[in-house]
This record gives structure tokens, C-alpha cells and sequence, in this order.
């Protein structure tokens, strides 16, 4: 189902009251916005029906196995950690609104309203994930910042695995190396994904290209920012991202929170509407980004180093 479908269901009826979404379709809605961004399609996603709570993290120690002995039990048994990460969603909205003139004169004639809509959706997602990350609370001029503490603030504020690069005055393979370096053993696998802007992560491509290698061929010819893998592991650019920031970690312990109740209302009814002859939408959620583990992501920044020679 699109997001214009959706939309679509309130007028309808087949929504609940005031066009709050059922769960499923809530859940089909939230993951539809964030198909214009990479590393959303990446990252996990809860759904919850209290607006605070905890979500639950489930783990095992390593070194498991023990010898075994015949008719013997010696009351030995691996034990499971059972831990949890606090959540609290923050109440957003998106408002827009629509003149009937607009809808009546413009180009795209009856699908205008469609349009717009899967803008307003696109650029839903596009604003999450941005929020998802750069969000600080403290930022309290800022109106769309200060909306919620995003997982750069979080990874910040607790202070696991912070590189700090400002001494730095080469961008090459040693930063890369120094960056994985912080990241503890047990959480390094194929899951793993450098996390920068599209700026930095064409720093990344130049540099290669700059070598007398096959993989400096292989950047020229097509590999581009999608195909770089630094020391094994693939790029996914943020749009978000300044230039000085690049995040490791697993996408998938990066968590976006949201609950049931997204709200997507439409009017063309009341006072304002009737006196301005518009059309007025908004769309509500509650949202909270949450990072899973912080021991298994590793934050660099300061990062302003250009040169890219060796």
C-alpha cells in the first residue's frame, strides 16, 4: 500500500477515527518514508504502544564449552544476559496545506494532491533520519535539533569508544585503521558499516584512485562511494553527516522507536478552511532513536584532515 493510499483510507473510512492508522498499516507507513534514505532501509525498527518503556537485549558470554565426562553432570550450565535499553518517544508532526486554486489550476490537475503527499512523506523520512543522528536537545534555539537527542549526541554523551582526529593531517587508510582499532573484537563482523557524508566518503574514493592499483582502476571505473569497502568494510553515506564525523557500528544496533499511533489527518472543513479555501494535512508520530549497545560502535570526529596522500 503507498503512502497516498493511506491517505486516501481516511476520507474512506477504512481508518480509525481522526485517521489514526491501524498497526499493521502504521508499521507498513513508517517504513515506506524512509525509502529515499541508504542507511534507513539498514537500521532496525520498533514498534511499541507505550509511548516510554524499555526494549529488551538478549546476549551470551564466549568460551562456552566445557569437557564432557561420562555419566557425569557437574551442574555446569552457559547462562544468558538479559539486559534492557530505556526508550522515550518525543511527539512530532509534519503540518502542510494546500489552496483549492492550487488544486484546480496547476499542471498535475487532480494528481497534485498525490504529490504532494509523497513529497511531504519522502521528506518525512529524509527529516527522521537526520534527526535520528544529529538531534541534541540542548540545541534549544534550533527547532528542529532540539527536538530529541540523536545517536551522535548519545554515542558523545556516553563516552565509550570516542576517536578524536584532531591531530589528524592525513585522510588515508591509517584513519580507517585507527577508527576499527577502538571497535572491541567481539563485536567486528560482516555487519559492520562505515557510516559518513557523501562528501567525505568521495575523500575516500579520490584517495584510491590516487594509488597504482587495481583498486584505484576499479574506483575510476564504476566502483564510485557505493562500491568502496575501506579494509573490508562498505560505506553508507549519510546525506546528514558533516565532514568531520564517521561512525562504525552494525546498522542494525542503531534502533528507530516509534509507536501505533500515527496519526495522518486531513480537512477541508471549519472556519479556516471554508474563509482561506485551503485543504489542511498534518501528520502526528511519536519517535525516539535509541542506540542497542553503545560498547559496539565506535565515533570519530574532529576530523578536518583533506590530504590524501599516504
Amino acid at each position: 500500500m503507498r503512502n497516498t493510499e493511506l491517505i486516501n483510507k481516511i476520507d474512506t473510512g477504512d481508518l480509525a477515527a481522526g485517521g489514526i492508522l491501524l498497526p499493521e498499516q502504521s508499521k507498513k507507513f513508517f517504513k515506506m518514508t524512509f525509502e529515499a534514505t541508504p542507511f534507513s532501509k539498514l537500521h532496525r525498527k520498533e514498534q511499541r504502544a507505550a509511548k516510554t518503556g524499555e526494549i529488551d537485549k538478549i546476549a551470551i558470554g564466549g568460551r562456552l564449552l566445557r569437557k564432557k565426562i561420562e555419566d557425569t553432570d557437574d551442574n555446569y550450565r552457559a547462562g544468558v544476559t538479559h539486559g534492557k535499553v530505556e526508550y522515550s518517544t518525543v511527539a512530532v508532526r509534519l503540518p502542510w496545506e494546500i489552496t483549492e486554486e492550487t488544486l484546480r489550476e496547476n499542471i498535475e490537475g487532480e494528481a497534485y494532491e498525490d504529490l504532494v503527499m509523497g513529497m511531504m512523506t519522502t521528506q518525512l523520512g529524509i527529516d527522521l533520519e537526520d534527526l535520528h543522528w544529529n538531534g541534541d536537545s540542548s540545541l534549544v534555539a534550533d527547532p528542529f535539533l532540539s527536538v530529541n537527542d540523536g545517536w551522535l549526541k548519545k554515542m558523545s554523551d556516553g563516552a565509550t569508544h570516542v576517536v578524536d582526529c584532531t591531530a589528524d593531517t592525513k585522510f588515508n587508510k591509517s584513519t580507517f585503521f585507527k577508527i576499527l582499532s577502538e571497535l572491541p573484537n567481539k563485536f567486528r563482523s560482516d555487519k559492520l558499516r562505515w557510516m559518513m557524508s557523501p562528501n567525505r566518503a568521495l575523500n575516500w574514493v579520490e584517495y584510491l584512485t590516487g594509488r597504482s592499483t587495481g583498486a584505484g582502476d576499479a574506483a575510476l571505473n564504476g566502483g564510485g562511494i557505493l562500491g568502496a569497502a575501506p579494509l573490508g568494510i562498505p560505506i553508507c553515506p549519510i546525506p546528514s553527516f558533516g565532514d568531520s564525523t564517521i561512525v562504525l557500528g552494525d546498522p542494525q544496533n542503531f534502533v528507530a522507536v516509534w509507536t501505533y499511533n500515527i496519526r495522518i489527518r486531513k480537512t477541508t472543513e471549519g472556519r479556516e478552511a471554508v474563509m482561506q479555501d485551503k485543504r489542511f494535512y498534518v501528520v502526528h508520530l511519536d519517535d525516539d532513536p535509541v542506540i542497542q549497545e553503545l560498547d559496539a560502535c565506535v565515533l570519530a570526529n574532529n576530523l578536518t584532515a583533506t590530504t590524501l596522500t599516504d
